[in-house]
């Protein structure tokens, strides 16, 4: 299954800052762009030659959602805190990887030309790849998380609250303080003439029924934090006299939906938490302890090499960790959740926690901002659709977007559906296309749309029917409903169902809907908030002209690398091959520290290394 971004560390999540590389093919533009910026030496507070008007959408009163205008008394930042020397804003949306790399990487240079503000209803940064470590104890939470006005320093200003609306035409957003706070409501507005969105993205629950009432999420501080006092409210009460030996096994099942690199080491920090520390502590209930992984793949870590899922799936099997491959959770209760396997086979696991560690959505943001921009600019299921530079389509450049608010677009394979569909047709009299010539026509076709490729690989007709949300299973039918209820139930495609050409178009449509060109890590909007504050200074306050200033962003995959438990870990390296074991575990380790936002972050984690090998974890409830 999809993995988290908190857990995909990437190995080039180096504290240098990512160089940009020339294209050897510049996009192409516009005759007239060119010569507006050729003839551009000097920015001016007001070009000449504005950009064309903004058209949004409105729903009758000339407002994008009608948002705007239902408090015409919200105070703006400009009449508190008017712009300066005709300085150009720019509002950043967000304080994750994305966003804070952006701010790090921010010139000091630059404050000449820009007003730079920070806005986030979180006033810290969380090193997301050590969640698994903090929910164990391995690492405190404020060893991971550095305040955001440290890191912002003297370069903008940070507000600390929500955005709750964006309106492109009018080019300001409106800010709320969190409700949480427990303060009266305080909101305002922020003209921008720039906004970087680096939201990222949320939980998906791919409208499972229970996930959300009955299942821990694991992507912020407050669920590493919410998974740590669940671990000890589970073995407290597992330990009290009048509980059952039934009670105290369900009590002591921890479950993690999830083999992706979050659910892995999830698992792993548990599973030495337990091994390490609790042995000691709760002698008499260790017995009952049992630790699973489910996984809708018949391998974890689906995404490295295949050496690395098989050394961790036999590292989990002398650990006593559970795996349950080939199975999706179809529904979750109140301490059990309902799995099926690859045969349609259901059962039930009933656990203590369960921690729901795959798949992200849209973040409510990335939506206000899609509804308000013109149609058919954005059409993504889960991102904003960008350009090789980052700006978000119909926006006329004014907004960007990174990290999981983001994606680039690229060549459809729709365009071509109906050339690919005739050349297996031509072959087969009726027309049609069997699960296997479609699986064999998308492997084909991802040599030019390689989109395609991870479809076709997980086109087994069983349980990868069920990825992607079951574009290809709701497909096939689709194209059968005489008996698609009964092959509904069991999860898989009728044998003797086949696609038509308008079928097909529909599903390569589809597929290309979420079309998503780069993985959902930090890895990634790292190195695109790096990017960005690069492409900001080499513009040099002339953003119009991009496309000749800065060359389009380039990711670069420097590997991957997970902890598997038992101070070891393993890593996916290009060029290298897969590395597993102690050594990987200490590269692991020492990677982990010295990625750190800041020197004193290192400091404290590399103390509590230290400090739990010495004392062991703490495991008080507090």
């Amino acid at each position: 299954m999809a993995a988290v971004a908190p857990s995909a560390t990437a190995l080039n999540s180096s504290r240098a800052g990512v160089a940009l590389r020339a294209s050897s093919a510049r996009p192409s533009v516009a005759r007239a762009a060119r010569l507006q910026c050729r003839a551009t030496a000097v920015p001016t507070e007001k070009s000449t030659l504005p950009p064309p008007p903004f058209q949004a959408p409105t729903n009758g009163n000339g407002n994008g959602n009608g948002k705007a205008q239902q408090q015409p008394g919200w105070p703006s930042l400009d009449e508190t805190a008017p712009k300066g020397g005709g300085k150009k804003r720019i509002v950043v949306l967000g304080t994750g990887w994305a966003s804070m790399s952006f701010v790090k990487a921010f010139d000091e240079s630059m404050k000449d030309k820009y007003e730079l503000v920070l806005l986030s209803p979180r006033n810290y940064f969380v090193y997301t790849p050590l969640l698994p470590a903090m929910c164990a104890g391995t690492v405190e939470e404020r060893s991971i998380v550095e305040p955001v006005r440290a890191v912002l320093g003297s370069k903008g200003k940070f507000f600390e609250a929500k955005c709750t609306d964006i309106m492109p035409e009018e080019k300001t957003i409106v800010a709320c303080f969190p409700e949480d706070a427990g303060f009266p409501e305080a909101c305002f507005k922020i003209p921008y003439d720039y906004l970087v969105l680096g939201v990222g993205s949320i939980n998906n629950t791919f409208n499972i029924q229970g996930v959300q009432e009955h299942t821990m999420f694991f992507k912020t501080v407050e669920d590493a934090a919410r998974l740590r006092l669940r671990i000890s409210e589970c073995f407290e009460r597992a330990a009290l006299p009048q509980t059952t030996p039934e009670e105290r096994k369900k009590l002591l099942s921890f479950v993690i939906v999830g083999g992706g690199p979050t659910g892995v080491e999830v698992a792993a920090e548990l599973h030495d938490l337990i091994t390490e520390d609790l042995v000691k502590l709760y002698p008499d209930q260790i017995q009952d302890v049992s630790v699973r992984v489910i996984e809708l793949m018949d391998h974890v870590l689906s995404m490295y090499d295949r050496a690395i899922g098989q050394y961790t799936a036999e590292r989990f099997a002398r650990s006593g960790i559970n795996l349950v491959l080939n199975s999706r959770v179809k529904a979750v209760q109140d301490g059990t959740v309902t799995v099926v396997d690859k045969e349609g086979n259901e059962s039930e696991i009933p656990f203590g926690a369960c921690v729901w560690a795959t798949g992200v959505a849209m973040h409510p943001v990335v939506r206000i901002l899609q509804e308000k921009l013109p149609a058919g600019t954005q059409n993504h299921f889960r991102s904003a659709v960008t350009d090789e530079h980052l700006r978000v389509r119909g926006s006329n450049g004014t907004i960007f977007a990174l990290g999981d608010a983001a994606t680039i677009e690229q060549a459809k394979a729709v365009e071509k559906a109906t050339q690919l569909f005739d050349k297996y047709a031509q072959t087969h009299p009726d027309g049609r296309l069997t699960l296997p010539e479609l699986q064999q026509l998308m492997a084909e076709a991802s040599q030019e749309f390689p989109h395609l490729r991870e479809h076709a690989t997980f086109l087994d007709g069983k349980l990868g029917m069920q990825r992607f949300g079951g574009l290809a299973f709701k497909a096939f039918q689709e194209a059968n409903k005489d008996k698609a209820a009964i092959y509904r139930e069991v999860g898989v495609v009728d044998p003797t169902s086949t696609l038509n050409h308008d079928q097909f178009v529909s599903l390569i449509n589809g597929i290309d809907a979420g079309l998503r060109a780069l993985p959902a890590t930090a890895q990634v909007a790292r190195q695109q908030g790096e990017f960005l504050a690069e492409a900001f200074r080499l513009a040099d306050g002339r953003l119009d002209c991009l496309d000749e200033l800065a060359p389009p962003f380039q990711y670069f995959h420097k590997g991957s690398m997970a902890y598997v438990g038992g101070d070891r870990a393993v890593m996916d390296v290009p060029k290298v091959g897969p590395l597993m074991g102690i050594t990987a575990g200490l590269v692991w380790r020492g990677f982990e520290t010295w990625s750190q936002i800041s020197f004193r972050n290192q400091i404290l984690v590399a103390n509590d290394w230290a400090r739990t090998k010495i004392f062991g974890r703490d495991t008080s409830r507090v």
